[in-house]
């Protein structure tokens, strides 16, 4: 109990420090060091921002983020000008095959559906669409629709895991069946973490990635 207090003060006081986010709005509890998120944000990137804060709080084992995006009402579109303006932001991305994507607004949720060759173009129309005020939420329906045999799959996240100065590769394991990845092993910290989850989605013909990783206890 003390040492869910300790880290749901740390938590605390790094919201408060991080200029992006506004703290007053956000409520945080700690149970067996699970922190939980909730209150309202101003935006999506408010949103995002709070959850990689409280993520990097050393102890931080995981995230349940409750939070609700409220826009200010002079913020507030029509969900055809979202829908406008999101068409224009994928066209003006040469990352991104915005012919293979379709768009739906309603109530300022923005849904995407297609079907691209590699995940980091699904990631690319998702952040371009965070990047839109307005918007409340985004629903990334985009489908990976490349094949590759499991054993190349394999061996391109074990080569970017290598690569990765951060990462000690051996540590971390790898399997691959239909386009879905399981990684398992430890890691000393959440970026390595996050760094061994990239590394896995930057292979082609990766639909999903379902990460076993464990932090190793201090």
């Amino acid at each position: 109990m003390k040492d869910d207090l300790n880290l749901r003060q740390r938590v605390i006081d790094a919201l408060e420090f991080e200029p992006r986010v506004d703290a007053a709005h956000i409520g945080v509890s700690v149970h067996d060091a699970v922190v939980t998120l909730s209150g309202h944000v101003a935006s999506y990137a408010e949103k995002f921002a709070a959850e990689r804060t409280a993520r990097q709080v050393k102890g931080v084992k995981a995230i349940a983020e409750e939070l609700e995006v409220r826009l200010p009402s002079d913020k507030k579109l029509s969900d055809d000008e979202i829908a406008a303006r999101a068409v224009r932001m994928l066209t003006w991305d040469e990352l991104v095959p915005n012919d293979r994507i379709s768009i739906k607004v309603e109530h300022g949720i923005v849904t995407l559906e297609g079907e691209v060759d590699w995940q980091y173009q699904r990631v690319e129309a998702e952040n371009d669409i965070h990047r839109l005020s307005g918007v409340r939420a985004v629903i990334n329906n985009i489908k990976v629709g490349a094949r590759v045999a499991p054993a190349d799959v394999r061996a391109k996240i074990r080569a970017a895991l290598e690569r990765d100065a951060e990462l000690e590769a051996n540590r971390i394991s790898i399997a691959v069946e239909n386009g879905k990845v399981v990684l398992g092993g430890t890691v000393k910290g959440w970026t390595e973490r996050e760094a061994a989850e990239r590394a896995a989605w930057s292979a082609p013909g990766v639909r999903e990635v379902e990460d076993r990783i464990e932090l190793a206890r201090p």
